[in-house]
């Protein structure tokens, strides 16, 4: 077998249907299989899994037990030669595999590969690509200081660009089961956050290349499978005060000085959330690329929508263009019964716009989905 995709998921059961219908399409042309590991989800995921993806091999846990472990888990299961670790907030096109394969197996090397991750609103995410978080790298960032934050976010390579880097983003993590195996993969004691980070390091310590391909893009809605508030904000300052210890404790003095400055940024991110004020979402001029009348006319009903026009099929970019402009269109709504994620990516890219949003139907689906921004949490509205 060639590649197995990890999945883990805890409550996210709609973003995980997006998610695994567009991996199935990416899956077709390879020999390939889907593992779910779901860390004791309280929403329907794993119903949803067993109902609708009976090939998709499903890990139910009974409780929470965190990122790295349920990597572990499907990894351990896995018989693909190439493994890929997948946030199940992502949608990935139907070339992303093939493209992402055809690219590892003429490298030397090989360590781990990313991709160009963009938001729901089609914006480049740069953690995508990242450099080593050296003490003093990860300082000058948090103080905000642009001639050191490149090397945090390893802006040697344009967000198009292909090339090698140190560190890469757990949402979408490529590389050899071999490989994986040998670093002993994602280190179990980093509940979440800092995993990904700590597994890049390792493999570049072993003497392997990990690499980023910006030709290919993956739709992150980031932040689906956590939530933003403090005490996943503990958990990241767990993970970090882990990964210095692990890879940079050199002496005492220099281990508080580090304890010092994450419990700073500590401090600054928490009062941070305390004055984040949640908006309201705002009405909106709706464009609906699909063919569904009876769907059309639910999406009519909505409070959220006023003013909806219906595009019918084969419409090119040009046209929606004009509509967008005519008809001060801010809000577009993509149906995968009509268009494939592969096109539902590439138009987002096309699209994007700061005052411009995106949601998706999945197929066969009562729902839309998306995400507004990169800093806050997507939104699932269903309808009767």
């Amino acid at each position: 077998m060639q590649l197995s995709v990890i999945i883990v998921n805890y409550n996210v059961r709609y973003f995980l249907e997006l998610c695994l219908q567009s991996v199935q399409e990416a899956c077709e042309t390879i020999d390939a299989e889907i593992i779910v590991v779901d860390n004791d989800s309280k929403d329907d995921s794993c119903k949803m899994v067993v109902s609708n993806f009976p090939k998709v091999t499903l890990i139910e846990n009974k409780e929470n037990t965190g990122f790295s472990k349920a990597n572990n888990q499907g990894v351990a299961i896995a018989k693909g030669e190439y493994i890929l670790i997948l946030n199940p907030d992502t949608v990935v096109g139907k070339d992303t595999f093939l493209k992402c394969l055809n690219f590892v197996e003429k490298q030397e090397k090989f360590g781990a590969l990313g991709v160009k991750l963009i938001d729901g609103t089609g914006n480049f995410l740069p953690e995508s690509k990242r450099g080593i978080p050296t003490p003093k790298v990860s300082f000058y960032k948090m103080i905000g200081a642009n001639s050191e934050t490149g090397k945090y976010y390893a802006n040697h390579l344009k967000e198009d660009e292909t090339g090698e880097v140190d560190i890469l983003v757990g949402a979408f993590m490529l590389m050899k089961r071999s490989v994986y195996n040998e670093v002993k993969g994602f280190d179990e004691r980093y509940f979440m956050y800092g995993e990904d980070i700590d597994l890049s390091y390792k493999i570049v310590k072993k003497g392997y290349q990990n690499c980023y391909l910006g030709s290919v893009e993956v739709i992150h809605y980031k932040g689906e499978s956590t939530i933003n508030d403090v005490k996943y904000l503990r958990h990241f300052y767990k993970a970090m005060e882990i990964f210095y210890k692990e890879h940079f404790g050199v002496n005492m003095f220099y281990d508080f000085m580090m304890k010092l400055g994450i419990k700073f940024w500590y401090v600054l991110k928490f009062f941070g959330l305390k004055k984040k004020k949640k908006t309201g979402f705002s009405l909106k001029n709706t464009l609906y690329l699909g063919a569904d009348i009876g769907f059309f006319t639910s999406l009519k009903n909505q409070k959220k929508i006023s003013k909806l026009i219906k595009f019918e099929e084969g419409v090119t970019i040009k046209q929606i263009f004009k509509s967008i402009e005519k008809n001060q269109i801010n809000q577009i709504i993509f149906d995968n019964n009509n268009q494939s994620y592969q096109e539902i990516i590439e138009q987002i890219a096309l699209l994007k716009n700061k005052k411009r949003t995106f949601k998706v139907r999945p197929k066969n689906t009562n729902y839309i989905l998306g995400s507004d921004s990169s800093e806050s949490k997507g939104e699932v509205i269903i309808l009767e």
